[in-house]
């Protein structure tokens, strides 16, 4: 694994969270058809690009796409 591979499978997370729906872990694994290795690395990514932000629900942890809106 290398920092371009983390960067594109970013991508893919951030291209299926960009539904605006909040993703449990599992099916976003399921849906992006990376190992955990490779999802946990990618959600590492955008969340420290603060792109994403997570949410419980029952015990289990959600994704979804954190929007910055500046008006100035």
């Amino acid at each position: 694994m290398n920092k371009n591979q983390i960067g594109e499978n970013a991508g893919i997370v951030w291209k299926l969270l960009s539904d605006n729906a909040h993703w449990d872990y599992e099916k976003l694994k399921d849906a992006s058809g990376l190992s955990d290795r490779d999802l946990n690395a990618a959600i590492g990514w955008l969340a420290r690009e603060d792109k994403i932000d997570f949410d419980i629900d029952n015990g289990h942890d959600r994704l979804f796409l954190h929007v910055n809106v500046y008006i100035g």
